[in-house]
Formats: structure tokens, C-alpha cells, sequence
């Protein structure tokens, strides 16, 4: 195992220390509950949005805490889920009488631990909560993680699309229906060319030949759909982009954030090659990219592989995606 670390059991706690240290301009973190805060949170009169999960799928979702997404992040151990005294410590320290929403991906750990954390909150504080669960992965219908479909890179947009809502001070019910929204109208699909090595086990979670490539994996190198011979970008875009159209499914005419994104182990360079082989097929369907997003941004630790994301969007989440923001992991407008 080569990583840049000091001991396999520090990495959460140490990773978090680099956060506070290197953004302390917009960000504060609670090391001892393993929790990034927006520096100016709980604003008044604005619905907190928190979310969180396991580490190692930075910068989801610590980076994406920040003016126009989350007002607080919940670190569990590297994939693993937090607790939840994490998360209602969060909840109770976000909520300035509007409300709180919990963004939960759809892994059996999280769901639990934030539906507790909901409602140790409502009693101990008196804190509204409402939720919504991201399924957006069409590879499977279960997995090692979850009851359903698992929650991925839908995430990343729907974090930024309700935190400009919030920003604009709408109210709670009203941000977890558009949250919801997003949600319905996203799909997702991944694929791995290598396994990634998390630091307390020491040794790759799966085996990949040489030649070979798994299709439909999850975040935490959960199975996918098959394992295949490797093939040409241009097909393997096909074969994740394929399956995300036909689901919802998007139709000639429709407008998309069209989202590729790298597992953590696959360089830019290789990331604009599999966006350019979805941008044609998406021409060919007929179907619009309003915005586009490429980049690392819901990794699996050192993973080599990609995720391809669609959302359909209306002018209104349009404007809420180019809403300004300002996180470690998305800036633009601010």
C-alpha cells in the first residue's frame, strides 16, 4: 500500500485537520465529532442543509460546504457511515429556525443514522427536519450497501441546486420538494478500471486483470453489472450512457447538466475524452446540454474509472445551478 499518510487509523482525523487548516477563511471543522461547518452557519431565517457519509469520496461532501451548497458535513470513517450523534450535533448547530434538510445517499448506514439523528434532534431541540434520499445509479437495483438503488453523482447537483434555493431563503418544505425534484429527474452509471485501496484493510477490495473493467460499480467498489474486456472510450461511454437515457427516460428535446465524473484515480485528460464521446451521443439523441460539469468531484479514494451523470433541467434549476457558490470542490459566480 502506498498512500500519503502517517497511520492507517488517523487518515479521517488528520484529512479534517488539513481542511481547517487550509480553509479557514469559510470554513470551520469540529475535529472532535468529525464535522465541517460553513464558517457563518446557522444564518438566520435559512434552511441548513447538511449531508455527509463515509470519507474517501472527496470532495463529497466536506468540500462542498460553502456559500450556495451545505452548511455542515458529516465525516464517517472511510466509507462508512457516520453516527448519529454526528449528525444531530450537526442539525442542531445548523438550524436557525427555518428548518433543517438532511441530503442522505441512498447506503443502508446513512439512511439509518440520519433518520435517528432526525429524530433525537426534533426532541431534544425542537428542530424541524425533513430528508431526501438520493437513488440515481441505474446499474443495480441492490447492492452490498443499500436496499434499492444507491445514491451517487446526483449528489453532487442536487447539493448545489438546493443550496442556491436555500441562499435565496425559501422555505423548508419548498427546498426539500425541489431537492426531491432533482432527485426524479437524474440518473447515473459508473464504471471501474482498477480497484482502490482503503488504508485500514491495506489491500485492494476487488481484483481487476489488466484487460478487464467492471461496469456498474459503486462508490465503494460495490459489484456491478458485468465484467468485461476493455474497450474504447467511445464504448464505454455507450454502454454507461446507454442505460442512464432509457431509464428516466430523456427524450429528444430535453435539456441536461451533462456530468462526467472521475473516480479518483483517473486523470482530466482521459475525463474530457469520455465527455467528448457523451457529448456526440447526446447530439445524436437529440438531447440539449445546457451546462456541463467534469472533474473528480464524488470519488472512490484512488479508483481509476468514471461515472456519467444526466439531469433534466427547466430554466429555473438552470439559474439555480448558475447561482453563485464558493466550497473547496465548486466555485464559480462569487
Amino acid at each position: 500500500m502506498k498512500k500519503l499518510i502517517n497511520e492507517p487509523g488517523d487518515v479521517v482525523s488528520e484529512a479534517l485537520q488539513g481542511v481547517a487548516a487550509a480553509h479557514p477563511d469559510r470554513l470551520r471543522v469540529d475535529l472532535e465529532n468529525r464535522i465541517v461547518y460553513r464558517k457563518d452557519a446557522p444564518r438566520q431565517g435559512k434552511v441548513g442543509l447538511i449531508s455527509g457519509g463515509g470519507s474517501g469520496h472527496e470532495p463529497m461532501h466536506g468540500g462542498f460546504v460553502g456559500l450556495g451548497m451545505l452548511d455542515a458535513a458529516c465525516a464517517g470513517e472511510v466509507f462508512t457511515s457516520p453516527v448519529p450523534d454526528q449528525m444531530m450535533a450537526a442539525t442542531k448547530a445548523v438550524d436557525a429556525g427555518a428548518g433543517v434538510l438532511h441530503i442522505v445517499k441512498n447506503y443502508t448506514g446513512d439512511v439509518m443514522n440520519f433518520e435517528m439523528a432526525a429524530e433525537l434532534a426534533a426532541a431534544d431541540a425542537g428542530t424541524e427536519v425533513l430528508s431526501v434520499v438520493t437513488n440515481d445509479d441505474v446499474a443495480v437495483q441492490d447492492s452490498l450497501y443499500t436496499a434499492g438503488r444507491r445514491g451517487v453523482g446526483v449528489t453532487v447537483l442536487l447539493e448545489k441546486i438546493v443550496g442556491a434555493a436555500a441562499e435565496e431563503g425559501r422555505p423548508l418544505q419548498e427546498v426539500a420538494d425541489l431537492a426531491k425534484r432533482v432527485n426524479d429527474n437524474g440518473r447515473s452509471m459508473g464504471m471501474a478500471l482498477t480497484s482502490c485501496t482503503v488504508p485500514a484493510a491495506g489491500k485492494p477490495t476487488f481484483e481487476l486483470a489488466e484487460n478487464e473493467m467492471e461496469v456498474g460499480i459503486g462508490i465503494h467498489g460495490e459489484p456491478g453489472r458485468q465484467r468485461l474486456p476493455l474497450a474504447p472510450a467511445r464504448e464505454i461511454a455507450s454502454m454507461l450512457l446507454d442505460p442512464v437515457v432509457s431509464d428516466l427516460p430523456y427524450q429528444q428535446g430535453d435539456s441536461v447538466i451533462a456530468f462526467v465524473n472521475g473516480m479518483g484515480g483517473t486523470p482530466l485528460i482521459e475525463l474530457y475524452i469520455m465527455y467528448n464521446e457523451v457529448a456526440k451521443l447526446l447530439d445524436r439523441a437529440g438531447i440539449t446540454v445546457a451546462r456541463s460539469l467534469v472533474g473528480n468531484y464524488i470519488t472512490s479514494l484512488e479508483m481509476a474509472g468514471c461515472s456519467i451523470t444526466l439531469l433534466k433541467v427547466d430554466d429555473e434549476l438552470v439559474r439555480l445551478w448558475d447561482a453563485p457558490v464558493n466550497t473547496p470542490g465548486l466555485r464559480w459566480g462569487a
